[in-house]
This record gives structure tokens, C-alpha cells and sequence, in this order.
């Protein structure tokens, strides 16, 4: 329902902030460029999103399911299982599940966008078949989209090549910044779920898991910040991620063979789920962005922007973070939105000013909260999104505010 009130209001204020330019600046463009948008959002939608997606979904369904035949989803799920099964207590013991969204969780933490959508796709539809109401989202759906859209995330590798592309003198520069920032939203986020659905987050595995996980957060920031130059740390970052991003794959074949499996045959059969899932988010996708490019084509964020500015400035606050603010607002809304303002903003000020780094700080903090709605829920049938929106938010709004936090921290 939220979604659908929100659906509403960009095409509501979208035409009344047109309507008031026509009428009162003169603007006769201003409608156009909403119709422009529309039909070039609804093209993009398909030709730039879907029919990509469809290739990667086919690929990593493909992976999944040798995977899964291999053993590899019971294994991980053995690991990890004790915690999630406190996070997602509706979730069965040795649920395919648990190993799907393990294998995303990976993903995004590794920066791997193109390997985690299809993973993430595959365990909500998992989860849909736990689901007492088909139509309305689980708490177990909820929390996992949470988690996804406060976008963990380790190794930012498409950030720092954005800014070596444009000229940065330390691209990597806003890796440590963009890790704590999007720590700090991830477990804002579980926070926020944990308590609508009145989960015992003192349970001692929980705290246990925690713990660990921060530990660990912690020891890669050392590490990279004292062990590591800046050149070393672009370089350890790209060899990783693609380093990881192939050896899944093969770690999977490698366990098929072992255990007999026919491996060309598994692919095949989990490949051919790919493009039936990928055409089926197509009107969710389509009715999402276009509503997203009518909000943004109006104008509705600069004047947000203005707004904000005032404010700060009223309060006799440092004002340099309001530059970057559209990426933050456009990042829980289109994730090549968000991308489109980082450029922008560097470009603008400079990769290497406040602006441009903190733009980079917001665009890693967290993930697109309304394209993962529409598409997760959009490729299982649900319609009642219940809190998963405003919960998403929660988190968005806290790696904002951890990003603007760090970057003064780290960059004055």
C-alpha cells in the first residue's frame, strides 16, 4: 500500500510543480520534459535493465543450481544457519533459502551488482513459497529486503573507478568512509526489523554475530588504512572482487564433480527460470522508473535541496554537504540515478573536494530502497508491502547521516 500512495504522489507533484511553471515562470518546456522522461524511462526500463538482467539472471540461476546440486547452499546454510535462523525464524532449518541469500549477502558485499540481483531474486522466490499469503510480504521477506537495500558492502570497486575516471588524485580515498557508513545502515536496518517483529536481539548468537561481523569490519579498515598504499588499495580491491566473482563458479563445479553431478545439464536447468523471471518484473520495473523520472524531471529534488540549504544555513551550520545531497536523495529511488548525480557533483566541484568525495560516501552508504521493492516484490506477486519501504528508509536515512558524519571526520 505504501508503494502505491508513494506511486501516486510523484505523479501528483510532478504535474502541479509543472503546472505552476507554466503558469507563473513561463517554463513551455516544462511538460515536455516530463514526457520525454516517461518514454525515455519506460525504453531504458526494458532495453537497459530488463533485457541485461535477463542475461545475468540466466547466467547466475545457472551457477545457483549447479550450487545447489553440489551441496554448497546445505553447506553454507551449516555456517551461517545459527544466526539467520534467529534473524528469519519462519524460515525452516536447511532451507534453500538460507544458502540463496547467503550467496547474495556475498554478493553485495563484494560489490558484485551483477552476480546479487539474480541471487537475491532467486531467494525471495524461495521465501515466496513459505509465505502463508502470497500477496503480502513475510516478515522473513522483509527482513531480507532490508538487508539488501542497506547495501553492505565491502569493496565500493564501482565507486573507485568512477573516480579514477575522473581524474581523482586518491580514488580510493572514500573506501574506508563508504564501509562504515554502510555497516552503520545495515545494522541500523536489522535493528529496525528486529524490533517490529519483536526479535531478541540480545539473544547471545545473535550478539555473537555482531560482534564478529564488527570485528571483522574493523580489521579490514586497518588494514587497508595502515598496511596498504593508495595505488595498493584500487588494485587489491579490483583483483579481489573478480577474483571471487569467478572462483564461485568454479568452487561450484569443482563440488558437482565431485559428487557426480551432471554439470552442463544442472545449468541449463536452473538458467531456464533467468528470462521468465526477468520479463515478468518488466511492468514493476517500467511503472517504477517512469514514476521515479517525472519526480526527478520536475525539479521537485533541487527545490528539497534549496530547502535544506536554508535550513543549515539558518542554523549557522557548514553548508559544504548540501552540494552532494541529490545523491542521497536519489539513491533510495534509482541506483543510475544516484550514479548520474555522483558524476555530476565531481564534476561540478571536483572529485577531489568535499562535495565530490562525500557524493561518493553517499552513493556506497546503501542501495536503491524503491527499485528493490518493486523489483524483489514485483517478481514474486506481492502487493502489501506492509513496512519493508519505511523500514528500508530507516536505514537509507542512517547511512546518510553516518556519511555525513565520516566524511568531516575524514576529510575535514
Amino acid at each position: 500500500m505504501a508503494l502505491n500512495y508513494i506511486w501516486i504522489a510523484f505523479f501528483l507533484i510532478a504535474f502541479v510543480i509543472a503546472l505552476c511553471k507554466l503558469i507563473f515562470l513561463g517554463d513551455v518546456d516544462a511538460f515536455k520534459l516530463l514526457v520525454d522522461g516517461m518514454f525515455d524511462s519506460s525504453k531504458s526500463s526494458v532495453m537497459d535493465i530488463a533485457l541485461p538482467l535477463a542475461g545475468n539472471m540466466v547466467l547466475w540461476l545457472g551457477i545457483l543450481n549447479i550450487g545447489e546440486r553440489a551441496g554448497a547452499m546445505n553447506f553454507l546454510a551449516r555456517i551461517v544457519g545459527p544466526f539467520l535462523s534467529r534473524l528469519f525464524p519462519e524460515v525452516p532449518k536447511n532451507h534453500p533459502a538460507t544458502g540463496q541469500m547467503i550467496m547474495n549477502f556475498s554478493a553485495n558485499l563484494l560489490g558484485l551488482d551483477n552476480a546479487a540481483t539474480p541471487l537475491g531474486l532467486k531467494a525471495m522466490g524461495s521465501l515466496q513459497e513459505l509465505n502463508p499469503d502470497k500477496e503480502t510480504a513475510s516478515n522473513a521477506q522483509i527482513m531480507f529486503l532490508v538487508l539488501h537495500t542497506s547495501g553492505l558492502q565491502l569493496l565500493p570497486v564501482t565507486i573507485i573507478a568512477q573516480r579514477f575516471i575522473l581524474h581523482a588524485k586518491d580514488p580510493s580515498d572514500v573506501l574506508i568512509p563508504c564501509i562504515i557508513a554502510t555497516y552503520v545502515a545495515t545494522v541500523v536496518g536489522m535493528i529496525a526489523v528486529a524490533i517490529k517483529q519483536k526479535i531478541n536481539l540480545f539473544d547471545r548468537v545473535i550478539i555473537s554475530w555482531l560482534g564478529g561481523m564488527t570485528a571483522f569490519i574493523g580489521f579490514i579498515v586497518w588494514y587497508f588504512t595502515t598496511q596498504l598504499n593508495h595505488d595498493q588499495i584500487a588494485v587489491v580491491s579490483k583483483v579481489t572482487s573478480n577474483m571471487l566473482l569467478f572462483a564461485i563458479p568454479t568452487v561450484f563445479i569443482l563440488g558437482a564433480i565431485r559428487k557426480k553431478v551432471n554439470v552442463f545439464e544442472s545449468f541449463i536447468d536452473g538458467a531456464k527460470a533467468g528470462f521468465d523471471v526477468s520479463v515478468k518484473i518488466i511492468p514493476y520495473l517500467v511503472a517504477m522508473l517512469v514514476a521515479i523520472s517525472v519526480f526527478r524531471n520536475c525539479g521537485a529534488l533541487g527545490y528539497i535541496n534549496d530547502g535544506l540549504k536554508y535550513a543549515v544555513t539558518s542554523m549557522h551550520l557548514d553548508t559544504r554537504f548540501v552540494d552532494a545531497m541529490p545523491v542521497a536523495y536519489m539513491k533510495p529511488l534509482s541506483g543510475s540515478g544516484s550514479k548520474a548525480m555522483m558524476i555530476n557533483v565531481m564534476q561540478t566541484y571536483g572529485p577531489d573536494s568535499f562535495a565530490g568525495r562525500i557524493a561518493s560516501v553517499f552513493n556506497g552508504s546503501a542501495d536503491t530502497t524503491f527499485y528493490i521493492v518493486a523489483l524483489y516484490f514485483g517478481s514474486v506477486g506481492i502487493k502489501r508491502s506492509r513496512y519493508a519501504i519505511p523500514a528500508g528508509l530507516i536505514a537509507d536515512f542512517a547511512g546518510v547521516i553516518a556519511a555525513i558524519f565520516i566524511s568531516y571526520l575524514f576529510f575535514g
